[in-house]
């Protein structure tokens, strides 16, 4: 058991002043926004280092290899400045993973559009589509039943019919299939809860983490080599690993001061023995940091790596948060990292603009003790502070 070493530093008034000021001085050296800065940094490196490659969209490239991106969470969230960012999107994405859906039903109801593309594309290209069957088919304005002939048709129609939203928004076996319920006899186009009889990845590594922290196979994956073809489109983004480690006593003294402003420290007599860990159980103290590593083996750096940085960011606090650690530190490491060609002038535009601080994230509740309790999550649980940015830049998206 830990013993509070320096606990007659703290018997002293003026003494306790002078290392909680130190703890202020390291808090406010923390709020330097340097997310952007390598950011920027990883665009200006594609443009001046990148080699034109060929891709399955046809739009074509500029391409590095084997990049990374870090964060220390405690310098806020890992939300970009240099544009603004579609914060409730982000959010409905992460949140549809962790539900295990596959359908777009969810996200078009909550007006997150980011794979309405690659369901589109999907509906257009299967051989049903050249069917005469009328659960396939819209009214147009003239009362006559017409094929979804454009995005837009197709979208409207997922909103407003369950069957060929049933039919036709199901995306395969992509993250939140894999995250949630890998190995399941789930066939592709099923529109089942999840949790269908798979292994539940997120649950085990929440259970892992609680019961052995120090493990090195708290990892989640999403390349399923023998359902690649059973997914709209591989994953880009194909797996993560966590890490903690014991945080030290000035740390969680810094946490109390950051969550518990009105604890006061005790004043004991320095011939009693006296434990720091029995001081800080009441206050439910975490013991622990916890980082996450995201391994990405595709990166469409304008567009997708800004939200992949948030998304990761987040499901850090959220793990986190169900088992009662502090977020340490982000780590992205990228594969084949490219710029669109109808980016460049986007990116350059980006790479010129000064930063902004960092926001933070608003304290969200804890389902731990529902069972399943992750999925419990709503997107009003998440909320920013203090979030300051340049407008959004718009691009297309390359499906």
């Amino acid at each position: 058991m830990n013993k509070w070493s320096n606990y007659g530093k703290w018997r002293h008034p003026e003494k306790r002043k002078e290392l909680m000021k130190n703890i202020d001085i390291k808090n406010n050296t923390m709020k330097n926004n340097t997310l952007d800065k390598q950011y920027q940094s990883l665009l200006q490196d594609i443009l001046d280092n990148g080699v034109s490659k060929k891709d399955r969209t046809g739009t074509g490239t500029l391409s590095v290899f084997g990049r990374q991106i870090r964060h220390k969470m405690k310098d806020g969230f890992p939300l970009l400045t240099t544009k603004k960012m579609a914060w409730k999107s982000i959010v409905t994405e992460l949140l549809w993973f962790l539900r295990g859906d596959t359908n777009i039903k969810y996200l078009v109801d909550n007006n997150c559009h980011i794979w309405d593309g690659d369901a589109y594309k999907n509906y257009i290209y299967n051989p049903d589509y050249k069917s005469e069957n009328y659960s396939d088919l819209i009214s147009s304005q003239a009362g006559q039943l017409v094929k979804c002939q454009t995005q837009e048709d197709f979208i409207n129609k997922i909103k407003t019919d369950d069957e060929f939203a049933k039919k036709w928004g199901d995306l395969g076996k992509i993250y939140g299939k894999q995250w949630r319920d890998w190995g399941s006899k789930k066939r592709y186009g099923d529109y089942e809860p999840p949790m269908y009889g798979g292994i539940d990845q997120i649950q085990n590594l929440i259970n892992d983490l609680k019961t052995n922290p120090d493990s090195r196979r708290l990892m989640v994956n999403s390349w399923n080599v023998g359902e690649l073809d059973q997914m709209v489109l591989p994953p880009c983004h194909y797996g993560f690993q966590v890490y903690t480690r014991e945080l030290s006593d000035e740390e969680r003294l810094n946490w109390m001061k950051n969550n518990k402003s009105n604890v006061v420290l005790p004043m004991r007599d320095l011939n009693v023995e006296f434990s720091m860990d029995e001081w800080f159980r009441p206050y439910g103290v975490p013991k622990r940091a916890i980082s996450l590593m995201w391994n990405q083996r595709s990166v469409d750096t304008f567009l997708g790596l800004p939200f992949n940085i948030a998304s990761y960011g987040l499901l850090l606090e959220i793990i986190a948060k169900e088992v009662n650690m502090v977020p340490d530190e982000l780590i992205g490491n990228l594969g084949d990292t490219h710029l669109y060609l109808n980016h460049i002038e986007q990116a350059k535009e980006q790479i010129g603009r000064e930063t902004f601080e960092l926001p933070t994230l608003n304290q969200f509740p804890t389902y731990e003790g529902t069972r399943p309790s992750i999925e419990s999550y709503v997107i009003g649980d998440f909320t920013l502070n203090d979030y300051q940015s340049h407008p959004s830049i718009k691009a297309p998206l390359s499906n």
